[in-house]
C-alpha cells in the first residue's frame, strides 16, 4: 500500500468506523444499497465535468459570481492523498470546496424556546452540524485545494434532504482533525483487519453488514467472556432477488434494454424479467447466452454459473469485485496448517453427522432402535478425534449407518430399487441416485458463490483434499447442508409425487432426469432455499439461501481471526 493514493471520501470513512474504512480501501469490498443509489441520483449532475454544460457558467454572465468547477481532482503526492471534489466555487486565488450529501445533518440540541417557561411541552430548538465523516472530507478537500495555491476560507456542504447548504470555517482545528485521521487511516491499513462496532445503531443501514457481520462476530467473541451479546435481527430473513435456471435445450439468454430475455429456437420470448431483481443465472447444458446478456450482468455484479447437464459446475463469471487478496491469504495460510484443517473438519462433519439423525427421525417411517444413538455416537467421535483422517473414517461409518436405512424415508417401488444399489453416483443407476447426484451438484454450485461472495477461493478446502478443477473449500461447506436441502429435496420430490419413474430417462450410461424432470426438481429445490431455518447460535431466521452465505461468510470471518471457533447449522 506504499505506494498508493487515498481518496479522500474512503478515508473519511475512518471516523467513522475503522473495519468500514478497512473492507473497502484495503480489501477493495463495496457493495450498493438503496441509500447508495439515492446518494448517486443527487450526484448525477453535480458530477458531470463542467465541459460538459452547455449553459454557459454563472461567472461568465456576472464577473462578481466565483467560478464553478465540477469533478475537480486534486492529488497530494507528500500526503498520498487523491479527492475528486463534487463542486469548487473559485474566486480568483479563493476557493470554496462544496460536497453535496443526499441525507440531512447532525441536529444538536440547544435547550428549549427562550420563551418556554416549562408549561408547554415543546420541543427543544436545534441547529445542524455537519457529521464527522463530512468534515473529514472536506478538510482534507481544502488541504489539497491550499497545496495547489488557493486560499481556502470555508467549505460548504449541501445536505439535498434539507436542501441546507452548511458553512464549515476552515481553520487549523479542521485541518489538524483531517490530518490525524488521515494517519490514522494509514495506520489502520498496516494493520490487521479492526473488530467490528459493538451495538451501534449505524450498522443495520450500512450497505456492508452482510460481510463485516458485527453482531454475529461480537456474539463469537463474547462465548469466551462474561458479557453476554445477542445479535440483532438485521438481516433480512429471505434474499428476494430472482435465482434463474435455465436448462431447456436450445435456448438462448439475451438482453433488451433493462430486462433479461429468454427465447426459443425460433426466437419467440419464453420468459422476460428485469435485470434488477436478478441475482445469479445458470445455465445448464446447451443454453446459450449473448455477450450483452455477459456484460450486463457482469456491469450489476450478478454471477453466471455454466453447468453440465447433469448439474456439474463448469465454470463460472463472476464479479472481479469478489476477490479479496487480505482474505484469500489468510485463507491460504490458515488452511496449510493440519490443526486449523482439523477443527474446521470437526465443526463441519459433527453438525452433518447430526442433521442426518435429524432427517432419519423425520423421515423414516419405522427406524430401527439403535440407530439414532449410533449416530450421535458418531458425531461425538469426529468432534474429539485427532486427526483429519480420523474424522474422514467417522463419516464414513456414519454414511455406512445412514444410508443403509435411507431407503426407509421413500414411498414406493423406487425405494426398494435404491436399497439393492445403494448410493450410487458414476453413473447414477436409478432414479433417487440420479436426484441426489443433481442435488448434490447443485449445492455444491449454491456454496461456490457463496465463498466468492465471501471473497474466498472455493478451490482450496480443509476437509477435502485440494486436486485440480475440485471446488474443495465448496465441498467442505456443504457437508452440514446435504441432508438438509440436497436429500430433503429428493425425499419431498418422490414421497409428494413431483418426480416419479416417468421423468426419468434409463440408457447404458445411466438413469438422468428429462426435461419435464428437471423442471419438476427445481421447482423443489428452489422451495427449499427460500425456507427459512433458525440458526441454533443466533436465534434468528434465514432462508437456506442466505444461511449458506452466512456460514461462507462466518468461515472468512474464523480464517482472518475475527472470531475464536465455528458453529454450523444443525436442525432438530
Amino acid at each position: 500500500m506504499d505506494e498508493s493514493l487515498w481518496p479522500a471520501r474512503n478515508v473519511a470513512e475512518h471516523a467513522y468506523c475503522p473495519r468500514l474504512f478497512y473492507l473497502m480501501q484495503v480489501e477493495g469490498v463495496f457493495v450498493p444499497s438503496s441509500d447508495t443509489e439515492k446518494g448517486v441520483a443527487v450526484h448525477r449532475r453535480v458530477d458531470k465535468p463542467s465541459a460538459a454544460h452547455e449553459k454557459p457558467d454563472a461567472s461568465e454572465i456576472d464577473p462578481e459570481r466565483p467560478k464553478v468547477v465540477r469533478s475537480l481532482v486534486l492529488t497530494s503526492d507528500s500526503l498520498r492523498l487523491t479527492a475528486t471534489l463534487d463542486l469548487a466555487e473559485i474566486s480568483g486565488q479563493a476557493a470554496v470546496p462544496v460536497e453535496y450529501r443526499k441525507g440531512r445533518p447532525k441536529h444538536v440540541a440547544v435547550g428549549p424556546p427562550a420563551d418556554d417557561c416549562g408549561e408547554m411541552e415543546q420541543p427543544p430548538l436545534s441547529h445542524p452540524e455537519a457529521w464527522p465523516t463530512d468534515r473529514v472530507q472536506v478538510g482534507l478537500q481544502a488541504i489539497l485545494l491550499e497545496s495547489a495555491g488557493y486560499a481556502v476560507p470555508e467549505a460548504v456542504i449541501y445536505y439535498a434532504g434539507e436542501k441546507l447548504r452548511l458553512r464549515i470555517t476552515v481553520d487549523d482545528a479542521l485541518k489538524a482533525e483531517a490530518l490525524l485521521t488521515l494517519d490514522n487511516a494509514k495506520q489502520c491499513a498496516e494493520g490487521p483487519r479492526p473488530l467490528p462496532l459493538v451495538n451501534d445503531p449505524r450498522c443495520p443501514r450500512c450497505s456492508l453488514q452482510p460481510i463485516c457481520l458485527p453482531d454475529e462476530v461480537n456474539h463469537q467473541r463474547a462465548q469466551s467472556s462474561s458479557d453476554e451479546l445477542t445479535p440483532r435481527k438485521i438481516w433480512p430473513p429471505r434474499d428476494d432477488g430472482i435465482h434463474v435456471v435455465a436448462q431447456q435445450e436450445g435456448v438462448k439468454v439475451g438482453v433488451r434494454g433493462m430486462e433479461l430475455r429468454v427465447t426459443d429456437k425460433n426466437g419467440s420470448a419464453v420468459k422476460t424479467m428485469p435485470l434488477a431483481n436478478l441475482e445469479s443465472l445458470s445455465l445448464l447444458g446447451s443454453v446459450q447466452i449473448t455477450t450483452q446478456a455477459i456484460r450486463a450482468l457482469a456491469d450489476m455484479n450478478t454471477p453466471i454459473a455454466f453447468l453440465s447437464p447433469a448439474g456439474r459446475l463448469v465454470a463460472m463469471i463472476d464479479p472481479l469485485d469478489s476477490v479479496s487478496a487480505e482474505v484469500r491469504r489468510s485463507q491460504i495460510r490458515k488452511l496449510d496448517r493440519m490443526e486449523v484443517c482439523l477443527e474446521l473438519a470437526r465443526a463441519l462433519v459433527s453438525a452433518k453427522i447430526m442433521n442426518q439423525r435429524t432427517l432419519l427421525l423425520r423421515n423414516h417411517s419405522s427406524l430401527p432402535a439403535g440407530v439414532a444413538a449410533d449416530l450421535v455416537k458418531e458425531a461425538k467421535n469426529a468432534a474429539q478425534s485427532d486427526s483429519v483422517d480420523s474424522v474422514r473414517g467417522h463419516e464414513g461409518q456414519a454414511a455406512a449407518i445412514y444410508f443403509g436405512h435411507f431407503s426407509g424415508m421413500f414411498k414406493g417401488p423406487l425405494s426398494v430399487e435404491f436399497d439393492a444399489n445403494g448410493r450410487k453416483r458414476r453413473p447414477p443407476p436409478d432414479p433417487i441416485n440420479s436426484c441426489l447426484s443433481l442435488a448434490y451438484s447443485m449445492l455444491t454450485h449454491e456454496c461456490v458463490a457463496a465463498l466468492r461472495l465471501a471473497r474466498l477461493e472455493p478451490s482450496i478446502g480443509g476437509f477435502h483434499v485440494s486436486k485440480p478443477g475440485r471446488p474443495a473449500l465448496a465441498l467442505d461447506l456443504m457437508e452440514p447442508f446435504r441432508p438438509l436441502i440436497a436429500d430433503s429435496v429428493a425425499i419431498t420430490c418422490f414421497n409428494r409425487g413431483e418426480l416419479t419413474e416417468g421423468h426419468f430417462l434409463r440408457t447404458a450410461s445411466g438413469c438422468s432426469l428429462t426435461d419435464a424432470g428437471r423442471r419438476g426438481f427445481f421447482n423443489a429445490l428452489g422451495r427449499r432455499m427460500d425456507t427459512e431455518v433458525t440458526h441454533p447460535v443466533f436465534e434468528y431466521r434465514l432462508s437456506y439461501r442466505r444461511m449458506i452465505v452466512l456460514h461462507a461468510r462466518m468461515i472468512a470471518a474464523w480464517l482472518t481471526g475475527d472470531i475464536p471457533s465455528l458453529a454450523f447449522l444443525t436442525t432438530r
